[in-house]
Order: C-alpha cells, then structure tokens, then sequence
C-alpha cells in the first residue's frame, strides 16, 4: 500500500493551498443557500431558545448569524413552536431547518409555515406514509429534507438486524429512509448519521458517501463542553473534509451556540476549505523563551477581536526561532530581552517594548486591515 502523501492543490493565482478535493454530490437549496455540489461548505449551529419565544429565538439567530452561521436549526418539540415558525422563518436573515421528532404534523406545519427545510429522524417518525406525505408536501414547497440518523436513537428492527449501532446500521437507517422519499419523487435530500464517538462517526460517513451522492451533513453529536467537544468535532469533522467528505457542518456542543459557529468555522479555515479569517499564531513557549508568551499571545487575541480580515498574526518569543516564524506571518513579533521586533510580512519594521507589544500589533493589524479592505474595494467597518 502507498504511503505516499497527497499533494495540496494550490490556488490558481499561486498562494495557499485551495484544500482537500470534495466528492462530488448531488446539490440542493435551503433558501439562498446552496449545499452540495461545489457550494461551499456552510456552517450551521441550533438556537436553544424556547422556539416559540419568538423574539428571543429571533435574537439567537442573528448572534448566530454574525458569528458567521450560514444555516440555523430550530427544536420543534411542542405545538406552540410549531406555530410559531411562521414568523420566525419571515423575519430570520438566515435559512430556517425546522427539527422534528416524533410528530410529523409538527413538520407539516413547518413546510407550510415557509422553513427552508426541515429534520426528521427515522428513528422517531415511523410510519412511512407519513414519511411519504411529507416528501410530497416538501416537493411541492420547495423545502429540503434532511433525514438525521443518530446513533442512540435507531429503530429497534435495525437495532436487531445489526446487533446494535453500528456504521452500517446507520447507514442501512438512513437509506431506508431515502427510499421512501425517493418513491415518490423527492430528492431535495441531505443526509446526517451522527454518533458521539468521532472514530465510529468517521467510519459511518465512509460507508455511506460510498453507497449514495446526496449531499452529507457533518457532526459528531452529543461532542461534550467547548473544549472536549471542539477536539472532538474537529477529529471527526475535520478527518471526514480532509477526505472531501460534507457538505455542510455542525459542531455540536454543550456551549453558546456561537461558540459552535466559531468552531466550525475554524474547522473549514484550517482545513483551507474557507478564507482564512484573523488567525493568531504562538509558539507554545520554552525554556529559550524570555518573554510570558503564553500570556502575551492571550492579550494580542483580545486586543484583535473585531478586526476582520484574513491575516495570520504570530506571536513568538523565541531568539532562535522566532524572527523565521514571524516572517512567515502576515505581521508577527519576536519577543524577548525587554522588547519586541515586530515584522510585516518579512521585513522587520519597528521594535517596541515589552510593554507596547500588544498595541503595535493592534495599530499595525488594523493598518493592514484597512489596506486589504481597500484593495477589495470595501467600505470601512460597521462600528456597532
């Protein structure tokens, strides 16, 4: 078996890498937003509001959205949320996926309130004539389905047919339920198989993007608090978009939704799959350093947030390695004896004290900002 690595494809103008090859699917529409094909990948995240808090599910969805969410999902567990999809799928900038279990006509009224798509799980909506109506109802609306499999809640005959939940018996859930769709007539469908184990997560969407070309969402569900669950979700997402695998991504955590957005965001900015944001970079410190990097790169990220472009700041304080991996940065600093020489793109342009380090960093990436701002043609920011 080759172990040879693959070989970054790079942007046709030279530069970064343009990332990993996508598998080619199938491409559907949630309102303005395309998935599948060779859309880019979007990110979603799921408001905990009381959905029919409309307001308060209003608000959670802009948050959501200036956090850079492309796609939102809102829990239709009772009959009031359902009622009040209408006015939240009016007002929201956003695309709306209704979350449906157990009641389909709680979906119904979704597709007729106007959502742009809507969730169901084969392992709670059972009848399939229903499943059917709703594929129906949805063609005639132009509204997608995803059909969402999760490991702990699988049909009990699936459950028996396959000695538990295993990737296949994902798999086989949700193509069963693709059947039902397609038989009569609906293929605006996305498909998630979701588990809490990243590595079983992994291995399921494997299995499934090799039996069908609908358009995947990505997660790995149930993935903890902010920091076990990101490690876990950028395991098992970044792994599966590192092979071309998803469409579309959620990183599902015991957190703000927004923290989800910006994970999932960072996701796709690492894996060079969406344009790199602001993105700070620190050596992780040691016994050369002469300089607390560890709270210095703490302080330059707080004084950045707000600034909005794509540079790669780094904050070094090393005296061996520290001015070559500046250089490599859009801006950087190598730190150390009392001062700071601070570099813009390879060429040291000023050394500060210690003490003044974070606000030439501010001064310099703003400055940059503003240039990159201008070349692009764009107005200044919007100060809230």
């Amino acid at each position: 078996m080759s172990t040879a690595l693959p070989v970054l494809p790079t942007s046709p103008t030279g530069g970064e890498p343009t990332g990993p090859q996508r598998r080619p699917t199938r491409r559907i529409r949630l309102g303005p937003i395309a998935v599948g094909g060779e859309a880019p990948i979007s990110v979603q995240t799921m408001t905990v509001t009381p959905t029919h808090e409309v307001d308060l599910t209003l608000q959670a969805i802009a948050s959501a959205q200036a956090a850079g969410a492309d796609i939102v999902r809102v829990a239709v567990p009772r009959r009031e949320d359902a009622e009040a999809l209408a006015a939240i799928a009016e007002h929201a900038r956003i695309p709306v996926i209704a979350d449906i279990h157990f009641q389909w006509k709680y979906a119904v009224l979704a597709i007729e309130a106007g959502c742009a798509g809507v969730r169901i799980n084969p392992g709670n909506i059972k009848k399939h004539d229903k499943v059917a109506l709703l594929g129906r109802l949805a063609d005639e609306a132009g509204v997608a389905i995803r059909i969402g499999v999760n490991g702990g809640s699988l049909e009990e005959s699936v459950l028996e047919q396959f000695g538990g939940p295993t990737p296949e018996a994902m798999v086989e859930s949700a193509l069963r339920e693709v059947r039902l769709l397609e038989d009569v007539g609906f293929g605006d469908t996305k498909i998630s198989v979701k588990h809490s184990d990243p590595w079983v997560m992994i291995q399921t969407y494997r299995v499934l993007a090799d039996r069908t070309d609908y358009p995947l969402h990505l997660g790995v569900t149930e993935a903890g608090p902010l920091k076990t669950g990101s490690i876990k979700s950028a395991v098992g997402i970044g792994t599966l978009l590192a092979e071309g695998i998803g469409d579309t991504i959620r990183v599902s955590l015991s957190a703000d939704p927004v923290e989800e957005v910006k994970a999932g965001i960072a996701i796709l900015e690492s894996l060079h799959l969406r344009e790199r944001g602001l993105d700070v970079v620190s050596c992780p410190s040691c016994g050369r350093a002469q300089v607390d990097v560890w709270t210095l790169a703490e302080d330059v990220q707080k004084g950045l947030e707000g600034i909005e472009a794509p540079l790669r700041v780094a904050v070094m304080g090393c005296v061996v390695n520290g001015p070559g991996e500046a250089r490599e940065a859009d801006l950087g600093v190598a730190a150390g004896n009392g001062k700071g020489d601070i570099i813009r793109r390879g060429e040291r342009i000023a050394t500060v004290r210690e003490e003044d380090i974070v606000e030439a960093l501010v001064h310099f990436a703003t400055e940059m900002a503003d240039e990159i701002r201008a070349e692009r043609g764009e107005g200044p920011p919007i100060v809230a």
